[in-house]
Formats: C-alpha cells, sequence, structure tokens
C-alpha cells in the first residue's frame, strides 16, 4: 500500500511590526499549505513569542518555518528546541542575539522603547522607518519607502507593543545554542542591511549546522515586501533542494524568477 507525499505547511512569522503576512507576500507561493499570524501584543521576551508560535501551530504535524527580521529571532528560538514536525528553517534580515553594536544606538532603543503618543508617532517611527530603508525599495515588484514602512507600524503596531519588542530583541541571545538547529537552514540575507549588519548572519551561518546563506542583490531589510517573488522564489528554491519529494513543492532550480546567490554560494 502506498502513502501520499507530505504536504509541508509553510509557517511565516512576523516581523516586528507583528502583522501577520499579506495576501500580496502569500500570493507567490501559490497552492503551498501555508499558515501566518499576528505576533500578541506587549509581549517584551522572545521565549514567550515562541511559546505563542509553538502552541499556534501545535496542529501541524510537517511544517515549515520562515521567519522574516524580528520573526527570524523567533523561528530560531523555536528551533532551538528542536520541535516535532519541523522539517527546515528560513530566517531573512534576522539575527541570533542583539546585533546592535553602538552604545548610543542602544541607549537611543531603550529610549524609544518609552516612547508613546505623538513622540512615538512623529520621532520613533520616522526613525526607526529611517532604519529599514534601502536604496532599492523602490526597485521591486512592490515600491516601498520610508512613508509605507511608517504606514506599516502606524496600522499595525501599538506603542507598548513597539517598546515591549525592542527589549525583547535587546535581550535576546541564543548564539550559544545555535547548534541545537537539527534541520536544513536558508539565511536569507538582503545585499544592504543598517538595521541588522553583517555579523549578524555570519554568526548563524557558523553556529547552525549546514547552514547555508543566499544574499539577494539590490534588496533591502524590507525585501519581503518589496521583492515578495524574488523571496518567495529563494525560499522555495531552497525547500525544493533541501526536502526533495515533499509534496506541493516545486522542483528545485525551477522557480519562474531567477535568483542570484552569494555567502555561501559565491
Amino acid at each position: 500500500m502506498s502513502t501520499s507525499p507530505k504536504e509541508p505547511t509553510l509557517v511565516f512569522i512576523p516581523c516586528f511590526s507583528g502583522a501577520p503576512w499579506s495576501e500580496e507576500q502569500l500570493a507567490p507561493y501559490g497552492d503551498v499549505p501555508k499558515r501566518t499570524l499576528r505576533l500578541p501584543e506587549g509581549v517584551s521576551e522572545i521565549e514567550r513569542y515562541a511559546d505563542f508560535v509553538e502552541n499556534a501551530i501545535a496542529d501541524l504535524q510537517d511544517y515549515l518555518l520562515v521567519g522574516d527580521s524580528f520573526g527570524a529571532n523567533i523561528a530560531l528560538a523555536l528551533a532551538t528546541r528542536r520541535p516535532r514536525g519541523l522539517r527546515a528553517l528560513v530566517l531573512s534580515g534576522g539575527f541570533a542575539a542583539n546585533p546592535v553594536d553602538s552604545k548610543p544606538w542602544k541607549a537611543l532603543m531603550r529610549m524609544a522603547a518609552k516612547a508613546c503618543g505623538p513622540l512615538y508617532r512623529q520621532l520613533t517611527l520616522r526613525t526607526h522607518a529611517h532604519r529599514l530603508a534601502s536604496p532599492f525599495d523602490g526597485e521591486g515588484q512592490v515600491p516601498w519607502s520610508e512613508a509605507r514602512s511608517r504606514e506599516l507600524f502606524l496600522a499595525n503596531t501599538p506603542a507598548d507593543s513597539f517598546g515591549a519588542r525592542v527589549r525583547a530583541g535587546l535581550a535576546a541571545d541564543y548564539v550559544e545554542v545555535l547548534g541545537r538547529v537539527q534541520v536544513p537552514t536558508l539565511i536569507l540575507t538582503p545585499s544592504h542591511d543598517v538595521l541588522i549588519g553583517e555579523n549578524a548572519s555570519k554568526i548563524m551561518l557558523a553556529g547552525i549546522p549546514g547552514a547555508r546563506e543566499l544574499v539577494l542583490p539590490r534588496t533591502g531589510h524590507m525585501f519581503r515586501f518589496s521583492h515578495p517573488a524574488t523571496y518567495a522564489a529563494a525560499v522555495m528554491d531552497f525547500l525544493a533542494a533541501a526536502l526533495p519529494g515533499s509534496a506541493a513543492l516545486p522542483v528545485a532550480g525551477a522557480s519562474a524568477v531567477p535568483v542570484t546567490g552569494a555567502g555561501a554560494d559565491a
């Protein structure tokens, strides 16, 4: 008696805004089973976010985690627990530990975590949107801008949740437990990222067994928003190669959008 191939579910974990992935960002994955969620409000510990995700997908027996930015740190935290059913991991624009080395910036972030009202809306969010920006944001399938980043946070991120996530990010540190990740892992990196910097991906690449990195040229930290088709093609190519024979995943190399690799592929 033959058995049908499994159809792993792609679980998409949101960025710092907390907003679930949009239909526009999910559409390039076609008919692949997928699920996204909204991050809980006011949570200031990465482990508690990982608890939330783990509970939200407890019904899934076979899944893949795709975490973007702050969501990548949450996905990494969950992956270090070696949960049953996790088959692969994609971390984009993420980090294993707080990537901010500058003491002035750390101090500024702590101050931003306390902002509220007009100060939060006019100063904190404008500053954050500027840090998220890259020269390539307008070139993608969905032209992006600092104004659109600020609008994303205005619509989805209360000041107290912004502050709580700042505290969670500053305290996060999974560097010493990266070796616990035992599934195929892709570190998806934009070519320009002032917010996260270069060392974050290098640390994860060195610590996660068998991890590979793909640098998408002419993209910035908001590449999930500005380049959703390019981003999805990179994810699907990786999963097709890492999990051959899985139902609903394309044949490796069959994506419709060409993607150029760097980092481990250079």
